[in-house]
C-alpha cells in the first residue's frame, strides 16, 4: 500500500495496474498508486552462471560427464520478454545446453573432448545467443569447466600415460649409456694411440742417441770398429739397467740373461733394430 518505493541499481521492476503490464521502473526513486499500481517482480540486470552437468556418450563408445557454465544476464531493452515469455529461464537454458552438447559429444572420440572442449563451448554460445535473445536474455560467455569419463576409463587412462612416460624414460636412459659407451671407447683409443707414439718416440731417442755417441767415439778414435763400439754401448746400458733394477725398491726376483754369450746376442739384435729403423726413415 505504500506510495514511495526504490529500485536498487543494476535492476529494474515490473510494475503493473489492474493486473496488467503498465511500465517498467528503473533503479531510483518511484511513486505508485495504492491499490491500483503494484510491483509485479524486480529484476536483476547482473550477470548470472548457470552451470549445467550433461552426461552423454563419446564417439568411441565412453560415458563422460561435461559442465558447462553458461554466464547470461537479463537485456535492458528486453525486460518485458524476460518476465513475461519465460517462466523458468534456467530450466530453458538446461535443456538448450543438453541438446547441444548430447548433439557435438557423441561425434568425438574421448582425447577430442578433451582438445576441442573450446569448441564445444563456442558452439553452446552461439546456439543459446540466437535462442534466449527472444525471450530477452542475452549469452555472455560459456565454457566448458570440466571433463569427467568415467572412473575406470579415467584410471586406464593414467596407466597409458604412466608406461608411455615410462617407455620414453627407458629410451633416453639407454641412448646416455650408449653415449657414455661410445665415449668412453673413444677415449681409450685415444689413449692407446697416444702412448703408442709415446713409447714410440721415446724408442727413437734412444736409437738417436746412441747413434750419435758411436758415431762421435769413432771420430774422436779414428780407426775403430763401430760395432765394437757399439757392443760396449751395448755393456754399458746392460749394467746401468741391471743397477737400476736393483736398486729400485719395489723390485720382486727378475731373471736376465748375464753371460757374455747372451750379452752379445742381445747386442746383436739392438743393432740390428737401429739398422732397420734407420732405414725406414
Amino acid at each position: 500500500m505504500s506510495l514511495i518505493y526504490t529500485v536498487k541499481q543494476q535492476n529494474c521492476a515490473i510494475i503493473e495496474r489492474f493486473g496488467k503490464y503498465h511500465r517498467i521502473a528503473k533503479s531510483g526513486l518511484h511513486f505508485k498508486i495504492p491499490i491500483v499500481d503494484r510491483i509485479s517482480t524486480k529484476l536483476s540486470l547482473k550477470i548470472k552462471q548457470l552451470n549445467v552437468s550433461v552426461e552423454t556418450k563419446t564417439k568411441d563408445n565412453v560415458f563422460v560427464n561435461l559442465v558447462v557454465a553458461v554466464q547470461y544476464r537479463v537485456l535492458a531493452d528486453k525486460v518485458y520478454e524476460a518476465c513475461y515469455m519465460l517462466q523458468d529461464p534456467k530450466q530453458q537454458i538446461n535443456a538448450f545446453v543438453f541438446d547441444l552438447v548430447r548433439a557435438q559429444v557423441p561425434l568425438l572420440d574421448l582425447d577430442d573432448v578433451f582438445s576441442k572442449k573450446d569448441d564445444i563451448a563456442i558452439a553452446v554460445k552461439n546456439e543459446l545467443e540466437g535462442q534466449m535473445a527472444e525471450f530477452g536474455y542475452g549469452i555472455i560467455k560459456a565454457l566448458v569447466t570440466d571433463v569427467n569419463p568415467d572412473a575406470n576409463v579415467k584410471a586406464a587412462m593414467n596407466e597409458i600415460n604412466t608406461a608411455q612416460r615410462l617407455r620414453i624414460a627407458a629410451t633416453e636412459k639407454g641412448e646416455t649409456e650408449k653415449i657414455m659407451k661410445v665415449k668412453q671407447a673413444e677415449a681409450e683409443a685415444d689413449a692407446a694411440i697416444l702412448q703408442g707414439k709415446g713409447i714410440a718416440g721415446q724408442r727413437q731417442a734412444i736409437i738417436e742417441g746412441l747413434s750419435d755417441s758411436v758415431e762421435e767415439f769413432v771420430k774422436q778414435i779414428p780407426g775403430t770398429d763401430p760395432a765394437r763400439v757399439m757392443d760396449m754401448v751395448m755393456m754399458i746400458q746392460y749394467i746401468d739397467t741391471l743397477k737400476e733394477i736393483g736398486g729400485n725398491s719395489k723390485s720382486n726376483v727378475v731373471f736376465v740373461p748375464h753371460s757374455p754369450g747372451n750379452v752379445n746376442d742381445l747386442s746383436t739384435q739392438f743393432r740390428e733394430t737401429i739398422f732397420s729403423a734407420q732405414k725406414l726413415n
